[in-house]
């Protein structure tokens, strides 16, 4: 087996045609090749080989056909890759044997695999020393087809061919120091896939996490890591075009990031992990007043100009709103167009790949899972038996650990058998149910400090009207807390530890 160390990344077009040209990157130019590089991808109807993993092309290259098998796609910088030269534009299934494809090449296979999409690339790379490494920058230009659609691919990639990968990462700052390129952790063949789909230019959920319970707790973590920097990275654009739901699920992804850094905490080094935690923490800082304003807009002040409220009021309020919403949509556009969330995403993947692990742990992620589950529920349970006697910061403190929990499940579903996944379930729905219930009581908190602040600021000429409104914000809220108090209580103390444990597997 071969495997390829690469980072990909978004530059300017009108940058990226100058990157090989000028020299301005650190390390020595070496020799400079051009290739046209077309490539099909092969896949069942239902997409077998992608829900394992797994990509098979064809490409054709100067008049050769090569196939290649590629694992590991979860977002790192490292995957495995298997090449065979084939005698046509069609996979040969021999030549598969030491590839992971093997355990799907049943005798059927062949018959179902089909064409799911095309690149058509132009190709311009060059060799280019960085200390005692050799790395190739490759500009890549071209198109994705799948049918009737089609998506421009302009990219460069930087593959480590000999060397320290710390280089990679070297040259990568300086890439992006230079040209203000963005790293981009979604292959040509993640983005022809959402071109299938016809996704892929709006919000994106977190995606499904496949664990092998001989993994440690080291190697699990790095797919949980990589696997939500993707989803933070993947609604990147949707944030710039100040989408809402884009917006939630890029906060989405950094709580599911840094809710795997608290849970992983024991084992993750000390020093650089407080600095990687400093970073994520700054952009989330820049992206809450969006949502924040945005639900409280939705939620609690468009409601009203239903209700019996007097219409100036209830119009100057939500004029309020919608005037700073707008302000903290362009916050955190501009956060995500920042040279700083350029340089968090290098610094994040590189804190990933090479960070040394603290002490040691010979426990296999299934025995790991299984303790920190146990440990989190029973603390969780606990502490909500004093609800009601929690203040409204521990309160939310609780609701933070219930949320850790819940993506915890989440992470580590995929360790238990398919009879205890019922269990898993109903447990990650009654931890959801505790999570909004707290959360709504948090946000309730939260708008009423905006409600008292709107009506203390406002015009004179508006202020008895916006106070009145106000009012009935802070009014209506605290009417529906005591039911969300009540619902938290008894989901709480309806928690339970998993009588299931993560299977083993042969």
């Amino acid at each position: 087996m071969a495997s390829e160390t690469e980072l990909k990344f978004r530059v300017a077009p009108r940058k990226l045609s100058s990157v090989l040209r000028t020299g301005g990157l650190s390390g020595r130019r070496g020799d400079q090749s051009e290739q046209s590089l077309v490539s099909t991808y092969y896949d069942t109807t239902k997409h077998k080989l992608r829900r394992h993993g797994l990509t098979l092309r064809v490409r054709k290259i100067e008049g050769r056909y090569v196939q290649t098998v590629k694992a590991g796609g979860t977002g790192g910088v490292k995957r495995g890759e298997w090449e065979h030269e084939v005698s046509g534009a069609c996979p040969d299934l021999n030549k598969t044997g030491h590839t992971p494809l093997r355990d799907l090449a049943t005798r059927k296979l062949p018959r179902k695999l089909k064409p799911v999409f095309q690149t058509d690339i132009h190709r311009l790379a060059q060799a280019r020393r960085v200390r005692k490494s050799q790395i190739e920058l490759a500009v890549d230009r071209g198109r994705i087809s799948a049918g009737h659609r089609s998506r421009p691919v302009a990219e460069l990639e930087l593959e480590l061919k000999s060397g320290h990968v710390a280089d990679l990462f070297r040259l990568a700052r300086d890439l992006e120091r230079k040209t203000g390129a963005e790293l981009d952790l979604r292959s040509k063949s993640e983005r022809g896939y959402l071109l299938v789909a016809g996704s892929g230019g709006g919000a994106q959920h977190a995606e499904p996490i496949a664990l092998e319970d001989g993994l440690s707790p080291r190697e699990a973590f790095r797919v949980i890591a990589h696997s939500t920097l993707r989803q933070v990275t993947a609604n990147a654009d949707p944030v710039r075009e100040m989408d809402a739901e884009g917006v939630h699920q890029m906060r989405v992804g950094l709580r599911r990031l840094r809710a795997a850094i608290s849970l992983f905490a024991d084992i993750l080094p000390r020093a650089s992990t407080a600095r990687i935690k400093a970073e994520l923490k700054w952009l989330t800082s820049e992206l809450a007043p969006a949502r924040e304003i945005d639900v409280f807009l939705n939620e609690s002040i468009r409601p009203i100009t239903e209700r019996d409220v007097p219409r100036r009021g209830a119009r100057a309020i939500r004029k309020r709103f919608s005037r700073q919403r707008v302000a903290a949509f362009e916050r955190a556009r501009d956060a995500v167009m920042s040279a700083p969330y350029r340089r968090l995403l290098i610094d994040v993947i590189e804190w990933i790949e090479v960070g040394r692990p603290h002490g040691d742990d010979d426990r296999s992620i299934a025995a790991y899972a299984a303790e920190l589950l146990d440990r989190r529920i029973r603390k969780a349970r606990k502490e909500g038996k004093r609800l009601h006697d929690l203040d409204p910061m521990r309160r939310h403190k609780l609701r933070i650990k219930i949320k850790k929990i819940r993506y915890a499940v989440d992470f580590f579903e995929s360790l238990y058998a398919d009879r205890d996944r019922k269990e898993l379930a109903a447990l990650s729905d009654r931890l959801k149910q505790i999570q909004s219930a707290l959360g709504s009581l948090n946000d309730f908190m939260a708008h009423r400090e905006l409600a008292t602040e709107a009506a203390l600021t406002a015009p004179p000429a508006h202020r008895r009207a916006q106070a009145f409104a106000s009012g009935v914000v802070v009014g209506q809220e605290r009417e529906a807390a005591d039911g969300l108090m009540k619902d938290a209580t008894k989901e709480l103390s309806r928690l339970r530890r998993l009588r299931a444990m993560p299977i083993a597997r042969a």
